[in-house]
């Protein structure tokens, strides 16, 4: 029997309705064991139909579980996070699990806070979808054992998984692309060095210039903030450097869409006088002028591995976690293009 807002459920009568067995419904509905996502849906359907809608607070004590996971993002104005939230909210939904939201907005002070607070509303787990890490705040989540998923930064450990992007590949195949083309004098701009992220991609593209045998120019290397105003002021301080570059790979698309104002600004043309390649595909990357070469990665993968990687190790599946790789790929369009002849 279920409790529902005062009177009594039989399960049977949502087992029966949802033609499945009553064990899963009560898996299903007290979140205690693992249920097809297809399954689950069924259930809550049923249960819709009959009107039952569960006392989550009486549920969390029966289960020991708050049923809140917590989904933390570096930037939600960033156009590639709001894809990722999406594919994480609607796999925690069917899953009837709420989600607790925040953005750290690139400061792993605000980060830690933001962690600690979950921490208090008790979550079932956290998903940390940032490059800001505080390697205290870790060892105190693991002594804690919440299940935690990270992108890009921590060890895998007991009760943690790593969603990992293959950043090296993605820095590398925008080198290949744009000295295929015949750049000699590539740029890179960076995001904040201070992040793991940042420096993986700044070190895939210096050694992707020398796996071409060319020797990555030091003043050609500039640090940006993620953000299109960084961009825009880091590549109006490569315009202003003696021998401005032939070529940008810019570690996101925000900033890539801040060097194309700046380009712009100095009365200078993408791609005849100046390529540009972004980092991420975010819709927004067609719509550029010229739309944006830029490498993809699914927002979405990440948002859905993430989830899948957290609901197996509150399930239990998993007490070790795993490393969940998320591929990257190069679209070409037309902010890239040969260079002019001197």
């Amino acid at each position: 029997m279920e409790e529902d807002g005062g009177r009594q459920l039989n399960i049977g009568e949502i087992a029966r309705r949802a033609n499945v067995s009553t064990a899963t419904v009560s898996r299903t509905l007290n979140q205690s064991g693992a249920v097809r996502p297809e399954t689950a849906r069924k259930v809550w359907r049923a249960a819709a139909a009959l009107n039952y809608y569960p006392n989550s607070h009486a549920r969390a004590l029966v289960s020991g579980r708050s049923r809140l996971l917590g989904l933390i993002v570096s930037d939600i104005t960033n156009p590639f996070f709001p894809e990722l939230v999406h594919s994480f909210e609607t796999l925690a939904t069917q899953q009837g699990y709420d989600l607790i939201l925040t953005s750290t907005d690139y400061q792993t002070v605000r980060m830690t806070g933001c962690v600690r607070r979950m921490l208090e509303r008790k979550v079932d787990g956290v998903a940390i979808m940032t490059s800001e890490m505080d390697l205290g705040l870790i060892k105190e989540l693991a002594r804690r054992g919440v299940p935690l998923v990270f992108m890009d930064v921590g060890r895998v450990g007991p009760r943690m998984s790593h969603v990992l992007i293959d950043y090296g590949n993605g820095i590398r195949q925008a080198v290949d692309h744009l000295l295929g083309l015949g750049h000699k004098r590539v740029g890179f701009i960076t995001g904040p060095l201070d992040l793991h992220s940042a420096r993986t991609r700044r070190q895939a593209f210096v050694e992707g210039m020398r796996a071409h045998g060319l020797r990555p120019d030091p003043r050609l290397i500039r640090e940006g903030t993620h953000t299109a105003d960084g961009g825009q002021k880091a590549m109006a301080a490569l315009l202003r450097g003696g021998k401005p570059p032939t070529a940008v790979v810019c570690s996101n698309d925000w900033t890539a869409i801040g060097a194309l104002h700046a380009i712009d600004a100095a009365g200078l043309r993408v791609p005849e006088d100046i390529s540009i390649v972004g980092f991420d595909d975010i819709p927004l990357a067609s719509y550029t002028n010229p739309p944006l070469t830029s490498v993809r990665m699914s927002a979405g993968d990440v948002g859905s591995r993430a989830f899948d990687a957290l609901f197996r190790l509150i399930g239990g599946e998993r007490l070790e976690g795993d490393v969940y790789q998320i591929p990257t790929q190069l679209v070409v369009r037309q902010s890239s293009a040969r260079p002019k002849r001197s």
